[in-house]
């Protein structure tokens, strides 16, 4: 388990940042003798605050072999630093999916990284992971076509028989839209013993089902994986099929989620290693601990959700009716995602600042107020689209010339300002679809009501 007391006492005398964050906050590093008196961490109070040297170990970048980014509201990127050790606790969440999961110690496998490359945290951070297990000795070879339908589609057709099984990583709309393609093309996938490995969004076991059918998978449980990981300290925890279990039962009984995790949503479930991220809950919302080169102590990621220990989840299924099986006698912790904030698309954060330019523009600002609901919707495909309801002027009407407008100034602004957006979302999917709402719209625009800018799903929806 982390050790938070002796993680706070070196980074207060070894990370000059933090010694300077506790000062700001009136901590005496001396009288702090419980973790509960140590402060929270922001990104907005600590990251954005403090110079990124400052961070790190000994107030210098020396000890960081890479960094990554990611991209916050207004598109400036956020640099990590990271080091090979810190590779080594993400490394163990791959070994548990490729080794637990897919036994990827006894088929030879094909890991086709579908991530994002460059400096960008997802696609780089997964090729390390793999190459990391194939240095150790599994039989994985790894490669790297990055977010590219084309090449990924290329890679399979020309490598994949020569391996037990391939394995897609990717953010899931975007491996649905590659299988999809792929189809079309006539990959046969059933013929690759295919596997996939999810990250960044919440989906349903319906969504889970459909890839499974689609590529000939037997067993959901056994042939995916969902990530739970952020840029700022990479894979927190990792789906294990013990976790798939559980979900998939509690995704037939709402009632008897609602009862474990206090919300009607099903949210991602993964189990994790208190040894390397230390989870702990404030006011519903997730707070983790983690060692590394820049370390982060009790930092307040914003995720809603909650954590559950390993024996109070088994005896919850077996309450109910359900013997879940075996699985690694871990920690559980359940996320919802920052649904007040953003919206996550493709892997990419939207926030509502971004579409807000996009009404600003002044071939759109007459017709609108400015107010408008971010969300993403699931069509009968099972395909994911991005969502924007906009409210009109008063007395505007609806036209599909001013929402083609709204949606051409929206995609406009996101390219502009989230490089995730840019880099992540494909280009078929980046315009997002218009529904123009009359003014004072009682379902999205009541008056009077403190306006929400983001909407979760409904209870039914994944």
């Amino acid at each position: 388990m982390v050790d938070r007391m002796a993680l706070f006492q070196r980074m207060a005398k070894s990370v000059p940042a933090y010694a300077e964050f506790l000062a700001g906050q009136r901590v005496d590093p001396d009288q702090v003798v419980t973790p509960a008196q140590i402060p929270l961490m922001t990104k907005a109070a600590y990251i954005n605050t403090y110079d990124l040297p400052s961070r790190c170990l000994g107030g210098t970048l020396t000890g960081s072999d890479i960094v990554a980014v990611s991209s916050g509201s207004s598109g400036r990127p956020t640099v990590w630093p990271r080091s090979v050790r810190d590779e080594a606790a993400v490394t163990a969440r791959f070994e548990q999916v490729f080794a637990g999961a897919f036994q990827a110690a006894e088929k030879s496998t094909l890991a086709v990284v579908c991530f994002a490359l460059g400096n960008w945290v997802g696609g780089m951070y997964t090729t390390a992971a793999c190459r990391h297990l194939a240095a150790d000795g599994y039989p994985i070879t790894v490669a790297t076509p990055g977010n590219d339908v084309d090449e990924i589609l290329r890679v399979v057709g020309e490598l994949g028989s020569y391996f037990d099984q391939v394995v897609l990583l990717g953010y899931p709309p975007f491996v649905k839209n590659v299988i999809d393609v792929g189809a079309a093309r006539g990959t046969h996938w059933p013929s690759y013993q295919m596997k996939v490995v999810l990250a960044g969004e919440v989906f349903s076991e319906q969504w889970r089902d459909l890839i499974a059918a689609r590529t000939g998978a037997a067993d959901p449980a056994a042939s995916s994986a969902s990530l739970y990981g952020t840029a700022d300290a990479g894979v927190l925890g990792n789906e294990t099929p013990l976790s798939i279990r559980i979900r998939r039962f509690l995704a037939d009984r709402p009632d008897a989620a609602t009862r474990l995790f206090g919300d009607a949503r099903l949210p991602t479930l993964v189990q994790y290693d208190p040894a390397t991220r230390f989870f702990e809950t404030v006011d519903g919302t997730l707070v983790f601990s983690s060692d590394g080169a820049a370390p982060l102590l009790r930092y307040h990621i914003a995720d809603e959700g909650g954590v559950i220990e390993h024996d109070r989840m088994i005896d919850f299924c077996r309450e109910h009716g359900f013997d879940p099986g075996s699985g690694p006698d871990l920690p559980f912790v359940y996320v919802f995602g920052r649904s007040l904030f953003t919206v996550s698309y493709f892997g990419a954060n939207i926030y509502p600042e971004n579409v807000t330019v996009g009404l600003e523009r002044p071939h759109v600002a007459p017709h609108v107020t400015g107010k408008f609901v971010l969300r993403t919707a699931e069509d009968a495909d099972r395909d994911r689209h991005l969502s924007v309801v906009v409210e009109l002027a008063p007395g505007e009407p609806a036209t599909a010339d001013l929402a083609a407008s709204v949606a051409a100034s929206i995609r406009t602004e996101l390219l502009r300002l989230n490089s995730e957006f840019a880099h992540y979302v494909p280009a078929a999917y980046q315009s997002p679809q218009i529904l123009l709402r009359p003014c004072g719209d009682p379902e999205f625009f009541p008056p009077g009501v403190k306006h929400r800018y983001t909407q979760r799903p409904a209870p039914d929806e994944p």
